[in-house]
């Protein structure tokens, strides 16, 4: 408490009960604008009532101010340090007064009721510290303006708390009314994107329409080729090389169990040799799978690996356990050889053979339409994952909206005093 005045004590004001109404959600923006309106128009109307019943006070302080400085206070009787700190004191309330106390500005815009709601707090503060720091001198020596200016200022600082009130309303009525319009908004574009989502449905249906289309023909072409007797040969041929395949591997089966046999001294000739790069190569294929180079071609070029082997094993250049064994193993292969090159040639003539009238017979239209019947399936269920993902954010905006409209209610009631049932055509 500063100079003697306080806080007006806040009245408790009866709850009204709300009145009940039903409107269309599309009515909400317009509802909120004209209370608004309204809002705006009262509030103004209300301090610059307040405004107007304030300005002949500062007026009766201007006056106690002017009185205040013509009257000597009788100060002449008293302690001379004394005087010299009431007529200080004074003079300090005089000044104030003079430099303060001003005329508040007329109420035109909310800007101005703001500006005055500033203006009032400033003059009060400063008006309040001076007599606070004076209080003793006008209490004593100015009594008789001590009261009239408690009561000047606990009606001013009543007025200007009744002021922020209700500039702290309407800025509670503002932001309310941002809410619910920001909700409103919220649902157009949920509205909006469950439109564009729905269209996207329409269409990726029409899209798998023309995919099962594309499809049935796809299987159709697919079928009359597949029953074709052209194709039922290459069936037969294709056939015939699968089993032919186990022919290839009773051939290499025994291929690789010769080979085998002298793996180890093959292996460490590979290490001593200084050979070129095709004979390493052939060397190399020899260790690993003997199969695929055991040609007409190459025939000479092994029997020569061979016996280069027979010399180093002779000469100690590469080690063996049982020389006469390895000597045996290696006549026994070079012997072995022709037989194996013939029996390899004729299975890759005859495989050749097969493949070229597969070749003959094969489709390659099948092969296109069996492409293109893949690719056709495989955006069919790309089409449907995405209509399950768009069905799925409609639903979410769909349950949304419910909740959006029942918390506009809730705040529409705050702000309004009145209970609004929002209705929604999609959801009535």
């Amino acid at each position: 408490m500063v100079f003697g005045w306080g806080k007006k004590k806040e009245e408790k004001i009866s709850e009204e009960i709300p009145l009940q109404k039903q409107i269309q959600l599309s009515d909400v923006s317009k509802i909120i604008h004209q209370i608004l309106e309204l809002r705006t128009t009262q509030i103004l109307s209300d301090i610059k009532s307040i405004r107007n019943n304030t300005e002949p006070l500062i007026a009766e302080l201007i006056m106690i101010g002017n009185t205040l400085e013509k009257d000597d206070l009788q100060v002449d009787d008293i302690d001379k340090h004394l005087r010299i700190i009431v007529v200080r004191g004074k003079q300090q309330v005089i000044d104030m007064i003079k430099k303060d106390a001003i005329h508040l500005p007329n109420i035109a815009s909310y800007d101005d009721a703001e500006n005055l709601s500033v203006i009032l707090n400033q003059m009060l503060k400063k008006i309040g510290d001076v007599l606070g720091r004076q209080t003793r001198v006008i209490h004593i020596f100015a009594k008789k303006y001590a009261e009239k200016l408690k009561e000047i200022l606990i009606q001013m600082n009543s007025n200007h708390v009744e002021i922020q009130q209700l500039l702290k309303n309407y800025e509670h009525a503002q932001s309310l009314s941002t809410e619910i319009l920001e909700s409103l908004k919220e649902i157009v574009d949920l509205e909006n994107n469950i439109t564009k989502k729905e269209q996207r449905i329409a269409e990726i249906h029409s899209f798998i329409d023309s995919l099962d289309k594309k499809i049935l023909s796809f299987e159709d072409s697919i079928k009359k080729i597949q029953t074709s007797d052209e194709y039922g040969k290459f069936l037969d041929l294709k056939q015939i090389l699968a089993e032919f395949t186990v022919k290839k591997n009773q051939i290499k089966n025994d291929i690789d169990s010769q080979f085998t046999k002298i793996s180890r001294p093959l292996s460490r000739y590979e290490y001593v040799s200084s050979l070129d790069k095709e004979q390493k190569n052939l060397l190399s294929k020899l260790i690993e799978d003997p199969f695929e180079v055991l040609l007409s071609k190459n025939r000479d070029s092994i029997i020569l690996i061979l016996e280069n082997v027979r010399k180093g094993i002779t000469s100690g250049s590469i080690s063996v356990k049982d020389t006469e064994k390895s000597f045996s193993q290696i006549t026994e292969t070079e012997e072995a050889l022709d037989g194996f090159i013939k029996q390899v040639t004729e299975f890759v003539d005859k495989r050749k053979n097969i493949q070229d009238q597969m070749i003959a017979f094969e489709s390659n239209e099948l092969s296109d339409l069996t492409s293109d019947l893949k690719n056709a399936l495989s955006d069919k269920e790309d089409s449907k994952s995405k209509i399950k993902t768009f069905q799925d954010e409609i639903n979410e905006s769909n349950s949304n909206i419910p909740k959006l409209i029942s918390n506009i209610e809730v705040k529409l009631r705050t702000f309004s005093n009145t209970a609004y049932a929002i209705t929604y055509p999609k959801f009535n």
